[in-house]
């Protein structure tokens, strides 16, 4: 009986591919409980903020079965991410930075145009965002470089700099061109992110926080801003300026955060999101339906989710065993809690409306992947350093 038991635990072993199991078990799986709970709280306050136009459409579940879609593909990226040798992602991480340049310059040349940008590939029904995707490119190009560089013997630190700046210069220039001035403020964010954590001095971090300031400012005194992004920057500084046109978005979505006090009116019963009051309200401005319906208390937990995922990334990151690693998880960190802080402080008239999404949780097919991209390339990270 005893050998029986023993022969079928071999053959389930064989079948089953259990070493494959136990790579798995090496997974932070408490990070990615954190990162699907956001983005199944996203789900609701889509389904909420859009199952009354999608009704008249005659689908009431079109967008929650969109998010949901996102979601899935999402996970299947992170899957195939997660199995992916970190040594094989430095090797081609210049391909996979030079295929997102090639989607920027398809934008520019055959891309659809959505509310003033043209930042969008359509086909078969669907749209896709190369710039979301280029986030992660930058973020593995650039701690490749530093990692390598840093490795080198006798390498000069202003190359290292250099390096970095270069491999984000490009794809900058090609966004600033839709235009989408908040990915590149992101794209920068980040960047500086991982600077910071690569040994670089604080006074060269002071110089290029010095240089990014004075070449935003050039822009805007050049006139490459498209007008309605001039008047983002307008209403920050004056919200009452026109509350009707240009300030319409932040007041009502200022209201409606006001309207739901400490707990919320409740799920679906927010009526500043049942009559559309909101624009964007299933993208830029869903942490609105997220303050309206569920109040403080409910909304807290969307930035405390966001900051322990961000704590959990920067653990990660400190007990990397080499430097690719570590700016990875730190990149990561950055981009999450850069782009979370810059979309909740737009909502809450705080910060300029920059048009950036509010990561897993926001409606949005592009940036719901490239979100699970990364987080499969720091699964993989950390369950090699764990394995050893």
């Amino acid at each position: 009986m005893s050998g029986a038991i023993r022969d079928a635990s071999f053959v389930w072993r064989r079948v089953s591919g259990a070493p494959r199991f136990r790579r798995y078990r090496k997974f932070d799986f408490v990070l990615i409980i954190a990162a699907l709970s956001l983005s199944l709280l996203g789900a609701l306050l889509v389904w909420s903020s859009t199952r009354i136009t999608a009704g008249a459409a005659g689908d009431s579940l079109f967008f929650l079965k969109r998010h949901l879609l996102n979601l899935g593909l999402g996970l299947i990226l992170c899957l195939i991410a997660s199995q992916i040798s970190h040594r094989l992602v430095r090797a081609y991480a210049p391909v996979v930075y030079v295929l997102s340049l090639v989607g920027l310059i398809a934008v520019l040349l055959v891309g659809t145009v959505v509310n003033g940008a043209k930042s969008w590939l359509a086909f078969a029904g669907f749209t896709i965002q190369p710039a979301e995707f280029v986030k992660v490119s930058i973020i593995v190009i650039s701690a490749t470089l530093l990692a390598e560089k840093r490795d080198a013997e006798n390498q000069p630190l202003h190359s290292i700099v250099v390096a970095a700046l270069g491999v984000a210069a490009v794809p900058v220039l090609l966004i600033l061109l839709q235009p989408d001035l908040g990915t590149v403020l992101m794209i920068l964010a980040t960047l500086f992110a991982i600077l910071a954590v690569s040994g670089v001095s604080r006074w060269w971090l002071i110089g290029l926080v010095t240089s990014a300031v004075s070449v935003v400012a050039l822009i805007v005194a050049a006139g490459v801003l498209a007008q309605y992004q001039i008047d983002r920057f307008t209403v920050f500084l004056n919200p009452d300026s026109d509350p009707l046109g240009v300030s319409y978005n932040v007041r009502q979505a200022e209201i409606a955060i006001g309207s739901g006090g400490w707990f919320g009116n409740g799920l679906f019963q927010g009526t500043q999101t049942a009559g559309q009051f909101v624009p964007e309200q299933r993208t830029d401005f869903i942490f609105s339906v997220a303050g309206e319906e569920l109040g403080f208390f409910g909304s807290s937990m969307i930035l405390l989710l966001m900051l322990f995922i961000t704590w959990r990334l920067i653990r990660i990151a400190s007990r990397a065993d080499d430097l690719f690693g570590r700016l990875v998880a730190v990149g990561m960190a950055g981009w999450i809690a850069i782009q979370g802080f810059q979309n909740i402080g737009m909502n809450l008239e705080l910060l300029p409306v920059t048009g950036v999404p509010l990561p897993f949780v926001s409606y949005g097919g592009s940036s719901m992947m490239a979100l699970w991209l990364g987080l499969g390339v720091i699964l993989n990270l950390d369950a090699t350093k764990r394995r050893r």
